[in-house]
């Protein structure tokens, strides 16, 4: 009896979802691999094409033991698909050695086919082989993500004339690393080692994180920053810090993390003059080694009113926390240093993230991380 019952139910279950509107399944299978999604087709009568006009391809070698196994694959895929439906997005994420045709020819697929979101993650450590993005305008592209980037792609951004969203990582073959854009709106941009030179006079939402080099940004919309770097000698970041227009009147949101292994003054200086231009923030997140730097500046601190008018919100954590230091006494905060972030905003929230929490929290998102890279590649 209860087996017939769960057989009912289950059938019901699966009527459920097999009435469902199409684009509402292609919404849900955009979730899994596009491998997983022709696996479908098995299922019913009513499922064994949705396949051929999902709109979004998401492919991974970690689904094929063989270069040949996924070429076939890609073949059957494309062979098969409607070709009046769009691409609006791939996902294509690599592991070992890259044999580029397959991929190539889901890229120039999607392209002809209105490609607005390209994601590619080629994991560092392994060979990889250039694809060949169009040398026309691809006017549809929206958002792009690549792993990669290096000089013999700088034509592929003029190219993305409504750009909004794009993110680059591991970008350490690049002489230099240069964009002005019009429309782009967000920018991350992850372990480099040239300098940046940007001009975007729409972009609300910067992210940089350990890349080496000047940064110079020309961005008076700029409303969130999350700017992370270490400091390990005088040279490790050439001539210094962020260079930010001087009147960032829309700022709400910054996150920075400098850490510095030696008290440099003349960057311990930089970092002050950098917060002042901050003046508009309204949410202030920084760690707490970046406050022990400003001890030396005590003096010069006690003599500048609180720039901060419009602060909601101040937080401080550690950068860094070995064993040791989790027993060891937390962090204060002088009066004068407290009084140049807090004076100018009486009613703001001060939260200061102890040790132990933020270990905690830390190891946490290092557990969430490699699970979400695993079930990524």
């Amino acid at each position: 009896m209860d087996t017939a019952r769960d057989e009912i139910v289950e059938n019901v279950e699966d009527d459920r979802l097999s009435n469902l509107p199409g684009e509402l399944i292609h919404k849900i299978l955009s979730y899994i691999s596009t491998k997983h999604a022709v696996q479908t087709s098995a299922l019913s009568s009513r499922w064994r094409y949705i396949w051929t006009s999902m709109p979004y391809l998401n492919l991974s070698t970690k689904e094929f033991r063989k270069w040949p196994t996924l070429s076939n694959f890609v073949t059957h895929l494309l062979s098969g698909r409607n070709h009046q439906t769009e691409v609006v997005s791939v996902n294509l994420a690599f592991r070992g050695k890259v044999s580029h045709k397959p991929v190539q020819r889901i890229l120039d697929y999607a392209f002809s086919h209105n490609l607005r979101q390209l994601n590619i993650a080629c994991l560092s450590g392994y060979m990889f082989y250039p694809f060949n993005f169009p040398t026309r305008m691809l006017p549809t592209l929206t958002t792009l993500s690549l792993t990669f980037y290096d000089d013999n792609y700088a034509g592929l951004l003029s190219n993305c004339t409504n750009l909004k969203n794009l993110t680059l990582k591991n970008c350490k073959a690049l002489d230099s690393f240069s964009i002005s854009h019009p429309r782009l709106s967000s920018l991350t941009l992850e372990n480099g080692n040239t300098c940046i030179d940007v001009t975007t006079p729409q972009l609300k939402n910067l992210t940089i994180k350990n890349w080496r080099g000047v940064h110079v940004i020309s961005a008076p919309n700029l409303s969130s920053l999350s700017y992370t770097f270490y400091y390990y000698s005088h040279t490790n970041n050439d001539n210094g810090l962020l260079q930010l227009p001087n009147d960032l009147r829309h700022m709400e949101k910054v996150d920075m993390c400098i850490d510095c292994l030696h008290n440099f003054k003349d960057y311990t200086c930089r970092f002050f003059c950098l917060l002042q231009q901050l003046h508009c923030v309204k949410f202030l997140t920084l760690n707490f080694e970046l406050v022990k730097l400003f001890f030396s500046l005590v003096k010069l601190i006690s003599d500048q009113s609180s720039p901060f008018v419009n602060l909601k919100s101040l937080k401080f954590y550690p950068a860094r926390v070995t064993l040791g230091e989790l027993t060891q006494r937390e962090v204060t905060m002088s009066t004068e240093v407290k009084k140049y972030f807090l004076g100018g905003s009486l009613g703001a929230t001060f939260t200061m993230v102890s040790n132990e929490v933020f270990a905690n929290c830390t190891m946490k998102y290092y557990i969430y991380v490699q699970q979400s890279d695993d079930d990524l590649i």
